[in-house]
């Protein structure tokens, strides 16, 4: 992988765990991840998004279950405390800080 491209993939993946964490559960399907990918200009395949969920969970970042044919992601404590800046998750972005 290019260095170019871990910092797309980085940069995903954090929009995904930004995503989750917006949600009041904390879980999303990977078909309304899409979109939100899409949104910040990720234009990838579902089965892209896939193997950045397996690797959110690999770290720890996310939980993960298939229900039928979809994937659905929940946030872990881990995830979140990235996402708030209080932990660091190699291959994820960092946050920005608040204004």
């Amino acid at each position: 992988m290019s260095a170019y491209e871990a910092v797309l993939t980085e940069d995903a993946r954090l929009v995904i765990l930004k995503a989750l964490q917006a949600q009041t559960d904390g879980r999303l399907n990977e078909v309304i991840l899409e979109r939100e990918l899409d949104r910040f200009g990720h234009r990838r395949s579902r089965a892209w998004i896939r193997t950045q969920i397996l690797a959110l969970e690999g770290v720890g970042a996310v939980t993960r279950v298939e229900v039928g044919s979809v994937m659905v992601a929940s946030i872990t404590r881990l995830g979140l405390a990235h996402c708030e800046r209080r932990e660091v998750i190699d291959g994820v972005a960092r946050p920005s800080p608040e204004v």
